[in-house]
């Protein structure tokens, strides 16, 4: 979860390197000024849309860093870019799961839930995003 304080505290910071204003800033990533000011003031928690807004609009934003402040900002252009973008429930048609996973003992059969499932939790997966660095991602349900 999203600490909206330390949030907030980031969201400065990257209003700042970019010498924005609130409303500069909500201009850039199209977003109700008033966004930003219930956001800044602790009033609101950050939407995925909105967080998703802020990395696609500033490439130098690192997801992982202004979520919960691991990482670096401004992040470097040498270093490989991490996943930056979420899953977002939506309606399309998503891909069955087909796994082509490599497993050193070839005699096991288990289906790739199972393959994955800790042997101790009741808990099934129930969706598997895989982000690739170019901003895609596939979604899997299980």
């Amino acid at each position: 979860m999203v600490n909206s304080k330390e949030f907030a505290k980031r969201l400065e910071k990257v209003m700042q390197y970019y010498e924005l204003s609130a409303a500069g800033f909500a201009d850039k990533i199209n977003v109700g000024r008033s966004s930003i000011s219930h956001i800044l003031s602790g009033r609101n928690k950050p939407s995925l849309d909105f967080v998703l807004k802020i990395v696609e609009q500033f490439q130098e934003v690192e997801l992982y860093w202004l979520l919960n402040g691991k990482g670096i900002f401004p992040k470097s252009n040498t270093e490989t870019s991490t996943p930056s973008s979420i899953e977002v429930e939506n309606n399309s048609t998503q891909k069955p799961i087909q796994p082509s996973i490599e497993k050193s003992n070839s005699s096991a059969t288990k289906n790739f839930s199972e393959a994955i499932q800790p042997t101790s939790s009741k808990k099934k997966i129930q969706k598997i995003v895989i982000f690739y660095e170019d901003r895609s991602f596939d979604a899997f349900e299980n």
